[in-house]
């Protein structure tokens, strides 16, 4: 057991956590917002994903698979401060993470981003509900064999289509890891151990790959459209539960099938928290 932290997941069950669907919900409180109604919000609710627990870890997928419907795997705990440890290993293409401080529902709240995908970002952070904040150190893409599994991860080409680093997501960040640093610690088709710290009312999160600082955001000093720190704090409040994320992709997601291939799983395990 690491010094301090304490297990949030047994390894056998999933006791402790809550599947819940993946729904969605305004960019930012007091966004004019047309949600789900009647019968198409009844049968969203019925799809809470798939979630098993094998081989000592906890499986997230699409349920039925290629369905393109995501899902929330919610802790039952709220924590405020706190430094959280796991262990991801996700197939190529998933677009997941986990979210901190969000609500019961598993979203609204602040993700730390494993985008294992072309163009993605792995341990930036995205705001679910938060405006749609977009913080990425860098964005990956991967040589992949006959099969769609990775050969290597490789710095995205940023002539290329759906590109969302940018300026403005690279910007936001007070500290960005550079991606051929990254690229020396990932493990390709492994287990990667991921920490992120959250601390504050308004919180500063930093994240961490393989022991390698990857990411921070001080969201107290954060400018984006739309964000309004003591709005959207008081409105998640200063504990929240944190939530693997299986993303969904329809019909009309501009990322397609990239977004999560048919069939693709994220796995996650070794979960302990500190709480500061």
């Amino acid at each position: 057991m690491l010094d301090g932290f304490r297990s949030l997941f047994d390894g056998k069950t999933l006791d402790g956590w809550k599947m819940m669907p993946r729904l969605p919900v305004p960019r930012y409180p007091g966004e004019p917002f047309q949600g789900l109604e009647g019968e198409a919000l009844d049968e969203a609710k019925k799809n809470v994903g798939k979630w098993t627990v094998v081989d000592g870890a906890i499986v997230g997928e699409q349920y039925p698979a290629g369905s393109g419907v995501g899902a929330y795997l919610v802790s039952e705990e709220a924590f405020g401060d706190f430094e959280l440890m796991m262990d991801m290993k996700p197939d190529w293409c998933t677009d997941t993470g986990f979210l901190v401080r969000t609500v019961p529902d598993g979203n609204p709240g602040l993700q730390i981003l494993c985008d294992h995908r072309p163009q993605g970002g792995i341990a930036g952070f995205y705001g679910n509900g938060v405006a749609g904040i977009h913080g990425m150190p860098f964005a990956i893409d991967a040589e992949v064999d006959e099969n769609n599994i990775p050969i290597r991860l490789v710095s995205a080409d940023p002539t290329a289509d759906r590109v969302e680093l940018s300026e403005k997501t690279h910007a936001i960040l007070d500290y960005a890891a550079d991606v051929e640093d990254f690229l020396k610690v990932w493990k390709v088709n492994d287990w990667n151990t991921f920490k992120v710290r959250v601390e504050g009312r308004i919180p500063k999160l930093t994240s961490w790959v393989n022991g390698l600082k990857i990411s921070q955001l001080d969201t107290a000093e954060l400018k984006w459209d739309n964000y309004d720190a003591e709005a959207l704090w008081g409105m998640l409040g200063r504990k929240g539960r944190m939530s693997l994320e299986v993303h969904n992709n329809g019909n009309n997601d501009w990322l397609g099938k990239s977004r999560w291939w048919p069939g693709a799983q994220v796995r996650w395990k070794n979960i302990y928290i500190k709480e500061l």
